[in-house]
């Protein structure tokens, strides 16, 4: 039993020991990570620029220097950089837009830096800008040389807990074992040393000046990476904000005039293009030049396809018995027209017998050939105006029936959308419109006029687009903004400001500081095809991304 309670005693032991090396103080495994940004930084901004300092090395910055008004790049400016009292430096501009400087006087740990920026030749003038950098750490002591190797040990065994645990509880249950075996009695105070000296690292060491454990050690190879802090806000370094283009407008109160949305569509002038269609029907057959393809361009009354006509068996065989008449009929004129002619030169006859048999004559034979020309003649399908073929319906040898439309001209200059308007805004008077199409670029509208016939709950309007993009396609739906109502006066932002956040509601992001947004949500009433009014949300005078937004929504 004695040997058991010795054996126990020293397990327990060994977990202790483990439990305390595992809780050495200032080594907390769980230490959250360090919050963005990662490495010293110095953001300023005045009225007309923004500059960010961020330490690369100890004796040396690199600076991003952008417009306030706008958030655009400055690459052509110079900049002059004094450090506490030493002389001026000029930084030097880099490839990529960015200014580098380089001094031994950066390189000062234990206090910050007063650093003035000295800024001339840049787009919105000089500037002189001031701020402190933050100091630089202290070398770590942790890291060495030691001169003695005792303490080197046992620094760095502080340093790694987990190696201590597990040599600790070793020896524990080594200590435990040796004092239960009676055999062992001799080498108690030999193997009792042993343990005490295998776990003496684990004990917490006195650390000397300047040895502080609970100091976080200075990562490696800090990196400044976008990040959603947990606040909300979001930090995206000046590179990152150059690579996805972010631009800002300070907001400011402008007048606009109110607008509705319709839909609408793309529809072509009626007075521009037309429609090629077959009256009687039959068998298509190519013209000289072949069939005309999507896209060419014909003139009016160009030939763009031959029809012929199908003639039924019935009328086939009426034709023929009225072919054969007219034959019969032809050839007895012809007899009489000789025998008119002989008569008429021996005197036995007048000449008007023979003016009247040629004029019978030459009746008959035109009624012949209309017949033949019935039988043959095919159909010539022109062009009904200038323009380019939109849509062909056909291909060679195809029957068609009468009234198919077998192509359809358009004149890309002349083209309408044509939108539903319901309620009470068809009783207004639209005094400007514009549509858009799905990822296109904005069209100007001249209103032609109203419809009076209410379809499905709606009437029709029809505007002629002044500036039709090149693409346009009949058919293709568009979003029609119009004016109905006097001005009105408020924040008036771009479409694309205005974003989704992850609860679906509407958001624009505020610019903050040089490297900080934050997503303020807001209620917007559109304007027209590319601007919207804010009602709710935004103050004048703040600064909102307007360009790049979607992509600083994905941030996470």
């Amino acid at each position: 039993m004695p040997r058991f309670q010795a054996l126990r005693a020293g397990l327990a032991a060994a977990l202790l020991l483990a439990f305390a090396a595992a809780a050495h103080e200032g080594h907390d495994d769980d230490a959250p990570e360090a919050a963005a940004p990662a490495r010293p930084r110095l953001a300023l901004h005045t009225e007309a620029y923004e500059l960010v300092a961020v330490r690369e090395a100890p004796d040396r910055l690199r600076l991003w220097l952008d417009l306030f008004e706008g958030n655009a790049p400055v690459t052509a400016a110079r900049i002059e950089v004094t450090v506490g009292e030493a002389a001026p430096l000029v930084a030097a501009p880099e490839a990529d837009g960015t200014y580098r400087l380089e001094s031994p006087d950066l390189a000062v740990t234990g206090q910050p830096l007063e650093l003035v920026f000295a800024i001339a030749g840049g787009p919105a003038g000089d500037e002189l800008m001031a701020g402190t950098l933050p100091a630089l750490p202290p070398p770590d002591p942790h890291l060495g040389p030691f001169e003695d190797r005792w303490q080197a040990g046992r620094e760095w065994l502080a340093h790694r807990p987990w190696l201590v645990a597990g040599g600790g509880a070793a020896c524990g249950l080594l200590a435990g074992i040796a004092l239960a075996r009676p055999r062992w009695r001799r080498r108690r105070a030999a193997l009792a040393a042993l343990a005490i000296g295998l776990l003496a690292p684990a004990l917490p060491a006195q650390a000397g000046p300047g040895h502080d454990h609970d100091a976080p050690a200075t990562p490696a190879a800090a990196v400044d990476a976008p990040a959603r802090l947990p606040d909300g806000t979001v930090f995206l370094p000046k590179v990152s904000q150059r690579l996805l283009e972010i631009r800002t407008v300070t907001l400011r109160e402008g007048v606009a005039p109110r607008s509705v949305t319709l839909v609408g569509r793309v529809v072509a002038d009626p007075n521009r293009g037309g429609l090629a269609q077959s009256i009687a029907g039959g068998r298509i057959l190519p013209p000289e030049g072949g069939l005309p393809r999507l896209g060419q361009a014909v003139r009016r009354g160009e030939v763009l396809a031959i029809v012929e006509p199908p003639i039924p068996v019935a009328d086939q065989t009426t034709i023929a018995e009225r072919s054969g008449d007219l034959e019969q009929q032809i050839a007895a004129a012809e007899a009489r027209l000789a025998r008119a002619r002989n008569l008429a030169a021996a005197g036995a006859g007048t000449r008007v017998m023979v003016a009247d048999t040629e004029i019978e004559l030459e009746g008959l034979r035109r009624r012949r050939t209309l017949l033949g020309q019935s039988r043959v003649a095919p159909e010539v399908i022109r062009a009904p105006a200038d323009g380019v073929i939109a849509s062909a319906q056909i291909v060679a040898g195809q029957v068609v029936a009468a009234q198919d439309v077998l192509f359809q001209i358009v004149d890309p200059g002349g083209l309408w959308v044509e939108a539903l308007v319901f309620g009470a805004d068809a009783a207004q008077a639209f005094r400007a419109a514009s549509a858009a199409t799905r990822g296109g670029p904005p069209m100007r509208l001249a209103l032609q006029g109203f419809g009076r016939a209410v379809q499905q709950g709606a009437t029709l309007a029809q505007f002629r687009i002044l500036d039709p993009p090149p693409g346009l396609a009949l058919g293709q739906p568009v979003t029609v903004s119009a004016e109905i109502a006097e001005p009105v006066r408020g924040l008036i932002l771009p479409r694309a400001a205005v974003v989704r956040a992850a609860n679906g509601e509407q958001v624009a992001w505020r610019h903050l500081a040089p490297e900080s947004f934050t997503a303020a949500p807001i209620r917007v009433e559109p304007l027209d095809a590319t601007r919207v009014l804010v009602a709710a949300g935004l103050q004048p005078g703040e600064r909102v991304v307007v360009e790049g937004a979607g992509l600083l929504n994905q941030l996470r």
